[in-house]
């Protein structure tokens, strides 16, 4: 029972600063992506980029912004990467390798945050604030907009496929939302500890008369967006596991909070938006369900301690930080995880077997636990309507969600959408251990060699960021392929969605019938949680049988 109340009392902090805050964040969110107004510092951003924020884009134009809003935010990035040395505040660093570059623009471009590098070893002020913590704010405010575009379409009727203005979304997000959540963020972890400056590196003599290198910088500033956007990537290279970016057992809760406040609230503010709050509470319950599962299981694997090693030692503590503990650890793994984020304050490859199958298993369910911030709700919604398709074939009648028909059409974009993601982390796999410079990376060999390639893979195709410590990434075939999973992991599904957001705005909104299934009760909760389970299940079961499950057999 000692062991247990550290656990449960986080958790229990936890749920109720989610349940005080959430509500009000979510009705908030539901007013910045519906409200005809604009602030005049939007206005003025309107001006600039040259756009008129009332015109309403068909879903092909808002796939099109999307996609090529992001196109510029990879050139930009590339080129500071590869320009670094020339640049002010470089701190003497050397310009990113083009392959490094690559994958460093792709991924903060794309929300995944995958880092090959040591962030305090390789990169300058200008390229940590200009780059990195931009991509932050922006990538995140994309994933938010096309949900709101994919909630939009659900709740118009008989349009022609119009689903919301990119631009506006976009830049009222990132200043209605994002921006202000940062502030008040990064002040908190300044308060808690975490370093705030633009120091370069710092000679202090040590009580055993060495001489250690302290590198500062602007890192709660960074901390504050990489949680809050679900981004993830460190300042340092051990990202929250470092003092200077998560400094105390208090500073762990609060950034596990913020990593988990604005894809909960984007669930609350979905009912807003489609004028049903139940619809989004449900959405919210099976995230939370879900969330729960790896919560519980990831902290059982890890207190129990199953292996050789953690019971000589008399606890899981390798790779883990004292002051956080086990409990602490699993809480943020689990968490980091389920939403999109990849931040780590402990070392996944030194999680045991199990906790690392969970860790795994909780990516591999699409994120969507509660997911990133506009990725995760899309994701579920997605789950919902394939749900509701496949309740209406069991009784045969023409499935519908929230009024809206799901044909032919609609299901078959739904179906693509579910197999993307697996086809591309399988395809991945595969090319990575069957091509020499993909196994020349590997640390160990069997089971756990083959759980760090397939957990950088599903890191990389679900936009997720967290790696197994164990794999050499930083190489031209592996910035590579985990480059081009990225890209395709995080955009294809998105025109996904919104070609699905143009085809349900198309349509009129039926009354419910006698036939129509309540996607509100708890039955439809728990039949959600069970297609999201099973559809993980029959996908990833193979392959996870023969890494992490074989792993903890042996």
């Amino acid at each position: 029972m000692s062991e247990l109340a550290p656990a449960l009392g986080q958790v229990a902090v936890l749920l109720a600063a989610l349940a005080v805050t959430v509500p009000f964040l979510g009705r908030h969110l539901a007013h910045v992506y519906t409200s005809p107004r604009h602030l005049a510092v939007e206005r003025v951003a309107y001006r600039v980029l040259r756009i008129d924020p009332d015109a309403d884009q068909h879903w092909r134009s808002y796939a099109m912004s999307v996609l090529g809003f992001s196109l510029v935010g990879v050139l930009v990035l590339y080129a500071l990467g590869r320009l670094q040395e020339h640049l002010p505040l470089s701190l003497g660093f050397a310009g990113l390798p083009a392959d490094g570059s690559w994958n460093t623009a792709v991924s903060f471009v794309t929300n995944t945050n995958w880092q090959w590098y040591s962030g305090e070893a390789a990169l300058g002020h200008l390229m940590q604030m200009s780059g990195l913590t931009v991509q932050n704010f922006v990538s995140a405010g994309v994933g938010m907009a096309v949900a709101a575009a994919f909630a939009r379409g659900l709740a118009r009727a008989g349009g022609d496929a119009r689903v919301g203005n990119f631009f506006a979304d976009l830049v009222r997000g990132v200043l209605r939302v994002l921006l202000p959540l940062a502030v008040v963020a990064a002040l908190l972890l300044v308060l808690l500890g975490a370093v705030q400056n633009l120091a370069a590196n710092t000679d202090l003599d040590t009580l055993g008369g060495a001489t250690q290198v302290l590198t500062g910088g602007p890192v709660a500033s960074q901390e504050a967006i990489k949680e809050i956007g679900t981004n993830g990537g460190g300042f340092y290279n051990v990202n929250s596991a470092h003092p200077f970016e998560n400094p105390s057992p208090m500073s762990n809760i609060l950034e596990i909070y913020l990593l988990l406040l604005v894809p909960f609230a984007m669930a609350w503010a979905f009912g807003i938006i489609v004028k049903d709050r139940r619809q989004g509470v449900a959405v919210l319950t099976v995230m939370g369900v879900l969330l729960s599962l790896g919560v519980g299981l990831l902290t059982w694997a890890e207190m129990a301690g199953p292996g050789t090693a953690p019971q000589l030692a008399g606890a899981a503590m390798e790779g883990k930080e004292t002051r956080f503990g086990e409990a602490g650890s699993a809480l943020f793994g689990a968490a980091t995880t389920g939403t999109s984020t990849g931040a780590v304050n402990a070392m996944h490859d030194s999680f045991t077997a199990p906790g690392g199958g969970v860790t795994l298993f909780s990516m591999m369910l699409g994120e969507i636990a509660p997911g990133g911030v506009g990725s995760g709700l899309y994701g579920m919604l997605v789950l919902a309507i394939l749900t509701v398709f496949l309740c209406g074939l069991m009784v045969g009648r023409t499935p519908e969600y929230l009024g809206k028909k799901i044909g032919q059409r609609e299901i078959v974009l739904v179906a693509a959408y579910v197999l993307a993601t697996p086809v591309l982390l399988l395809t991945g796999i595969a090319v990575a251990i069957t091509a020499g410079d993909g196994l020349a990376g590997l640390q160990e060999s069997g089971p756990h060699g083959l759980s760090e390639a397939l957990y950088a893979v599903t890191s990389a195709a679900n936009n997720n960021g967290s790696a197994f410590g164990g794999l050499t990434s930083g190489t031209p075939f592996w910035n590579t392929l985990l480059g081009l999973l990225m890209l395709f992991g995080r955009f294809l599904p998105m025109l996904l969605v919104l070609a699905l957001a143009g085809r349900f705005a198309q349509q009129q909104q039926l009354p419910p019938s006698a036939g129509t299934l309540p996607t509100h009760r708890p039955l439809f909760v728990a039949l959600l949680t069970g297609v999201a389970l099973v559809v993980v299940g029959l996908t990833y079961v193979p392959v996870l049988a023969l890494g992490p499950i074989a792993e903890s057999l042996s």
